[in-house]
């Protein structure tokens, strides 16, 4: 059997695992929670897919345009780094917290690129993964959901942080590389959070540090990381969907962003009770601050959109936007910015992009408007 099929045999398992009837066991939520699919088996030989074959670290170096011990300083794993390899930007959330965003400086960048074009891109996804992946979007993501009598939204907490670096280790060893390659390709798409701080031994006291205070785990920024995080899902997303063809519901997931619906609502309390087990089964935790159960007398939305009769952005933005748009012809942008975004006009056109999902010829008009509007 080819690399790639053993590979798609080893995680497409499902819901039900390797000797479960799922027809029959479905039913007790204890059962459910406790079945999981075997990924662990390594597939021997990459010669007969569009992965590239990679032996050694010296294999992989040439492969990424650079030397071994180059390499060797990238993946190089200590408490202490008199250099960083990431810049950290503060974002605040408009719920009044911050998103830390990790960016990789340009060589490591271009590495991760070349990792995600060469390898992580090469390989599919779940079909009920739209978050990332080519051809798909919030809008196809929505889609399957219209027209329900009940829609179920789930968030993933601390999404990427909780894909450290054993699990992405497994992905590059599930593809077929030996631990070698592996743990280095793993260690370019991961990084810990650092604090800037002395090192414990006293012949470096007078230097300054960036200190790892948690595990390595997938960061926000990496090129790699929405790929990676994608193939981690795999498994969770095929034993959710398993749940959910059970009671006639359908399943999709963008990101961290997990939806059910379907039309008898006497399931709702069963598919979140065995849905949040699989979630922690599968090394995830459900934010309970954003489980939504939305009923056909209510705004249904699934990752924005709108959904009771069909996919639309809310008309209340659809309005705002309009409005905004409007008043700045006559007052400047600036003037309108009431919730002080740093680049008001990007901004405004981001919105404009995402009614773009459902309203081309409306969003395509006010970008046009947007970009001659006076600051």
């Amino acid at each position: 059997m080819s690399t790639f099929s053993s590979f798609i045999k080893n995680i497409k398992k499902g819901f039900t695992g390797k000797n479960k009837k799922p027809e029959k066991e479905i039913q007790s939520p204890k059962i459910a929670v406790a079945l999981s699919s075997d990924v662990s088996k390594v597939p021997q030989k990459l010669d007969d897919v569009s992965l590239p074959v990679l032996r050694g670290k010296y294999a992989l170096a040439k492969w990424l345009g650079i030397s071994a011990s180059r390499l060797t300083w990238f993946t190089y794993e200590t408490k202490y780094n008199s250099v960083w390899h990431y810049v950290r930007h503060i974002i605040p959330k408009r719920n009044g917290g911050e998103r830390v965003i990790l960016a990789p400086k340009r060589e490591l960048k271009a590495l991760q690129r070349r990792v995600l074009d060469g390898i992580l891109n090469q390989v599919p996804t779940s079909p009920q993964a739209h978050g990332f992946v080519m051809q798909r979007s919030i809008t196809t993501n929505a889609r399957p959901h219209v027209n329900k009598a009940v829609v179920i939204n789930l968030d993933l907490k601390n999404f990427f942080p909780s894909v450290t670096l054993p699990r992405v280790l497994g992905i590059f060893r599930t593809l077929g590389y030996n631990k070698e390659v592996a743990l280095a390709l793993a260690r370019l798409c991961t990084e810990c959070d650092r604090e800037v701080g002395p090192h414990l031994d006293s012949k470096y006291k007078d230097k300054e540090f960036f200190v790892s205070v948690t595990p390595r785990h997938l960061v926000q920024g990496a090129p790699t990381s929405p790929a990676l995080s994608n193939l981690v899902c795999w498994k969770l997303d095929k034993r959710l969907n398993g749940l959910a063809q059970t009671y006639q519901f359908t399943y999709t997931r963008y990101a961290d962003d997990l939806t059910f619906s379907g039309d008898d609502i006497q399931y709702v309390e069963l598919i979140l009770k065995v849905a949040n087990g699989i979630v922690r089964d599968e090394g995830f935790k459900v934010n309970k601050d954003k489980t939504h159960v939305f009923y056909p007398s209510s705004r249904q939305v699934v990752t924005g959109l709108v959904v009771n009769d069909k996919v639309a952005t809310p008309r209340q933005l659809r309005r705002q936007m309009r409005a905004i748009i409007h008043n700045a012809q006559f007052t400047g942008l600036e003037a309108q910015n009431y919730e002080q975004h740093p680049n008001f006009r990007y901004h405004l056109l981001g919105v404009a992009e995402f009614i773009g999902s459902t309203h081309p010829d409306k969003a395509e008009q006010m970008k046009q408007i947007i970009h001659a509007l006076p600051s």
